[in-house]
């Protein structure tokens, strides 16, 4: 429990499935955040690429078309106001198109509902059931954290969670609250293969070797984009400093995660247990390297 005057931070996570109607989804996803904010939520994470199905299960030209520029794309114009009411800051995962471009990135919206910016994501995976590289282009942003008026937040998108490159190098830029919007399920190749777990044990991870909250919002359902479809399996969770899973939904579940981190506290136990002051950076080219020796 927090001191009274502590400086905290309260996170959300929202779980939910999404279908081919836009505007469906944003109103879905607008429910889910007035929900998480009647909990008390300040920073509402809902998952990644919201707008509608996750659509790389399969390579489809005429996806390009639900692109819009990041600062008009209709998830971020509808949901800019909602952030500006409840007064909660809201990262919008969407598909963006820029001149010829196109990337997976998040708009991240104060809490008086101005887009802060946006961010590209880094990592783009290309394999059976996510082939991302056919739509996105590698982020051209860097990573980025955002001073929120809730606190300094980090955001990957996806992929980007299963490399600790990304949670070490928005944490030495100053977050205090990692989140990852997510969206991944069934693997169409290898009907056995079950990846929930390990989705969320390599950010549990992130967790402990960072000493900071992570955030992981993913989808739920069946969809069928492709002829084999795919089961998004949720376990959207909330971590603590520790890596424990102090907030969890379930595969099926539809709801909002909400916790509460002092982040006074957070600060002390990250400098005494010293991963920081401890970093052998003059031991460490071989991870800017672009292969190994």
């Amino acid at each position: 429990m927090a001191r009274p005057d502590a400086r905290t931070i309260t996170v959300a996570a929202l779980q939910t499935a999404y279908g081919e109607d836009m505007q469906v989804n944003i109103d879905k996803t607008i429910d889910l955040v007035r929900q998480a904010a009647s909990k008390g939520a300040q920073v509402i994470l809902p998952s990644e690429l919201f707008q509608g199905p996750y659509f790389c299960v399969t390579q489809e030209e005429h996806w390009f078309a639900t692109a819009h520029p990041w600062r008009e794309h209709p998830c971020v114009t509808a949901l800019a106001p909602i952030a500006a009411e409840l007064g909660v800051a809201i990262p919008v995962s969407i598909f963006e198109r820029e001149g010829p471009h196109y990337y997976n990135s998040m708009v991240m919206l104060d809490a008086d509902g101005s887009p802060m910016g946006v961010y590209r994501k880094s990592h783009i995976p290309d394999g059976p059931g996510y082939q991302e590289k056919y739509y996105f282009r590698p982020g051209d942003t860097g990573f980025k954290v955002w001073d929120t008026r809730f606190g300094r937040v980090g955001v990957g998108i996806c992929w980007d969670q299963w490399y600790p490159e990304t949670a070490r190098a928005m944490m030495l830029m100053g977050a205090e609250v990692l989140m990852y919007p997510t969206a991944i399920g069934s693997e169409p190749h290898d009907s056995e293969l079950d990846t929930a777990l390990p989705w969320q044990r390599a950010m549990q991870g992130h967790a402990v070797s960072n000493v900071v909250p992570v955030v992981g919002a993913n989808r739920i359902g069946h969809e069928q984009v492709a002829r084999e479809g795919q089961d998004f399996y949720g376990s959207s969770f909330i971590a603590d400093h520790r890596g424990d899973l102090v907030e969890e939904l379930g595969r099926e579940e539809e709801g909002v995660l909400v916790h509460t981190f002092d982040r006074d506290f957070l600060d002390r136990h990250r400098a005494a247990w010293g991963f920081f002051r401890d970093r052998r950076t003059d031991l460490y080219g071989p991870l800017a390297a672009p292969r190994p020796a």
